[in-house]
């Protein structure tokens, strides 16, 4: 019963902050018009490389879409890794080590707190987008297994970022390693798969299976991909426990 009275106090915390920072309001608004943006910008501009360059951009269309579910669990992400910053800087989550909320309590609430949103947003997204014909099974699989994204970034910006600056420049790094994971759209063959070390590429993977068709080959690779990133959120949540500990 305490740690669900500490849940509603954090949440209410939680919303406080991000109504007050203008920069987190937008990016949790903002976020699911990214599926219209796509939806009325990419034929648009398809028609225009094809008239101009011959280039068909239309071919391309189930990786652009099999882009937009890692966008909203970065986006989110990086909400949540601001918020432990503040927090950290704060002393806020060293103050609640002596309360009955353990750090492992709090972590557990951000990250399950994180991780619904990043699954229902993501299936919102590429739903509105519409660029290629999607079933409902393939955007709930999709979506859940990029959600652990979400973690993995708040994580990954509350332990390394020294501040907010620190933070955005991280960001920018990030967003880089997804360069791999796309390129691995142009790869056949197994050694597709030698791009798993990046955890971007799962949920990548697992939206082509669905789009060519290979739908009894999703479960593997979705549970590997969900393994691999709790892996990954785990050992983040560890050091992140005890930089907050020193």
């Amino acid at each position: 019963m305490r740690a669900l009275a500490a849940y509603r106090a954090l949440g209410a915390i939680d919303a406080l902050n991000v109504a007050r920072d203008s920069l987190l309001r937008w990016i949790v608004v903002l976020t699911p018009a990214l599926g219209l943006l796509f939806r009325f910008m990419t034929p648009p501009m398809a028609a225009a490389l094809e008239e101009q360059f011959g280039f068909d951009l239309a071919r391309y269309y189930p990786l652009i879409m099999s882009v937009l579910p890692l966008i909203v669990p970065g986006m989110l992400g990086t909400v949540v890794g601001f918020l432990l910053l503040d927090q950290r800087d704060d002393e806020t989550i060293a103050a609640l080590l002596v309360t009955p909320l353990s750090l492992g309590d709090y972590l557990r609430y951000r990250m399950i707190v994180l991780l619904v949103p990043c699954v229902a947003l993501s299936c919102v997204t590429v739903a509105l987008a519409g660029l290629t014909e999607t079933t409902p099974v393939q955007l709930l699989v999709t979506s859940t297994v990029a959600a652990p994204l979400g973690p993995i970034y708040a994580l990954f910006l509350g332990t390394f970022a020294g501040n907010k600056v620190q933070g955005f420049a991280l960001v920018k790094v990030v967003g880089i390693v997804i360069v791999p994971s796309v390129a691995a759209y142009f790869v056949t063959g197994p050694w597709q798969n030698a791009f798993g070390l990046v955890p971007h590429y799962w949920s990548l993977k697992v939206f082509w299976l669905f789009d060519a068709g290979a739908a009894a080959a999703v479960p593997v690779h979705a549970l590997i991909g969900l393994a691999w990133q709790a892996v990954l959120v785990v050992l983040l949540a560890r050091r992140f426990s005890r930089i907050v500990r020193r």
